[in-house]
């Protein structure tokens, strides 16, 4: 796996809408093995300029030889900071870093556009995910009660 991984070239790309159908399908991939899709992931996903971009958020791609293999989301919630989201690599390409390399390019993002805080919302089961997140210096605290998603029972935040 250590061979394969140094030959991979990981291209990390910024959101176009070509790779609208890409983001969703990611994220449909990952909730439908743990969870379930939610009325507001659905929203979301399937329409990412309104949800994401347009209240100035991003979305980042990770490309593989041509082929879009994760992503992650920005979402601006104004006040309370920005949302990393809808973060979600591909089960062919698991365990190969990637997900490390989409946080780390958009943790890069969001101290290049002067964002200050990044929180997310999660749940324990994904513990992968929740390693990463601690790896990179996201801490527990508190989850709201206006979380807008079901399965949410832990959320984390960075301060940059």
């Amino acid at each position: 796996m250590e061979q394969l991984m140094e030959k991979l070239k990981v291209e990390i790309l910024l959101f176009e809408d070509k790779y609208t159908t890409d983001f969703a399908e990611l994220n449909f991939e990952w909730l439908r093995k743990y969870f379930y899709i939610e009325e507001y992931d659905r929203k979301v996903l399937q329409n990412p300029s309104e949800y994401i971009l347009k209240p100035g958020g991003q979305i980042l791609f990770a490309r593989v030889n041509d082929k879009i293999v994760g992503t992650v989301a920005l979402i601006n919630r104004e006040e309370e900071g920005y949302e990393l989201s809808k973060m979600a690599v591909t089960e062919e390409f698991k365990g190969l870093r990637i997900g490390q390399k989409l946080m780390y390019a958009c943790l890069d993002y969001a101290g290049q556009a002067g964002i200050n805080r990044v929180f997310l919302d999660s749940n324990r089961k994904l513990t992968p995910a929740l390693r990463l997140y601690e790896k990179v210096g996201f801490k527990e605290i508190p989850v709201p009660t206006d979380t807008p998603y079901e399965r949410c029972d832990i959320r984390m935040e960075l301060y940059l």
